[in-house]
């Protein structure tokens, strides 16, 4: 049986190290809420999404960091506001480029 294999993957750093520890910026700056604000956001829309938090990105000067794939962006300096924004013009087919890391 095939495994369902959903449109989009949210990765958001939450800073684990090897030894599974949460340490860094993104942890401290309240990653872990923004991974549970994203999977909200994701089962109110409707979003065919996948999230996971996950260890250190290695950005950490523009932490919160979340990766989306397939799209293969990256989004720094999260905030629970900028993730609204982002989720609104994903839900609206809109152009994110403006909320995305150089």
């Amino acid at each position: 049986m095939p495994i369902a294999k959903p449109e989009m993957h949210f990765f958001i750093c939450n800073s684990y190290r090897v030894a599974g520890e949460a340490k860094g910026v993104c942890n401290t700056k309240g990653a872990g809420d923004l991974l549970a604000q994203l999977d909200s956001e994701i089962l109110d829309r409707g979003l065919d999404a996948q999230v996971s938090g996950c260890g250190c990105l290695k950005v950490c000067t523009e932490g919160p960091v979340m990766v989306m794939y397939p799209a293969g962006k990256w989004f720094g300096q999260l905030t629970e506001e900028k993730l609204e924004a982002i989720l609104d013009a994903i839900e609206d087919g809109e152009d994110t480029s403006e909320f995305e890391l150089e």
